[in-house]
């Protein structure tokens, strides 16, 4: 039974990494923090009845992959920076079959009070690379 029938998910919220992304020249030189929170879904049920790592995703190894993207290479848009974690996480956890993934940059350069500027981007494999 696939994942996306059955609602199996693991969830990364309220990751924090520091970053130099932004079209801003000062938000290049500066950073600031951006938060991101990934979705990954995959079957899990083999995993919750096996007590195996092996048959599921170790989330630690998505975190170093998030955070290696933010603290990595600038990009002038948060989209972008969503896009290479939800690639990234496609092209390295085979298991996974779909990945959400949400990156909020609270410290936007906006002209006013504001929560939160975040996007999401969602990337699933096609029915071929499931195959």
């Amino acid at each position: 039974m696939r994942s996306e029938q059955t609602g199996d998910r693991i969830s990364l919220e309220g990751m924090r990494f520091y970053g130099y992304h932004g079209c801003l020249p000062e938000e290049r030189a500066r950073g600031q923090a951006f938060l991101v929170d990934v979705v990954l879904t995959l079957p899990l049920a083999a995993a919750g009845a096996s007590d195996d790592l092996a048959a599921t995703v170790n989330y630690a190894e998505v975190f170093a992959l998030a955070r290696s993207v933010v603290e990595g290479a600038p990009c002038r848009l948060i989209e972008a920076v969503a896009e290479r974690i939800a690639r990234g996480v496609l092209a390295r956890f085979a298991r996974v079959e779909a990945v959400r993934v949400t990156v909020h940059k609270p410290a936007a350069p906006l002209p006013g009070v504001f929560h939160d500027a975040a996007v999401t981007v969602v990337r699933a494999r096609d029915a071929e690379a499931r195959a």
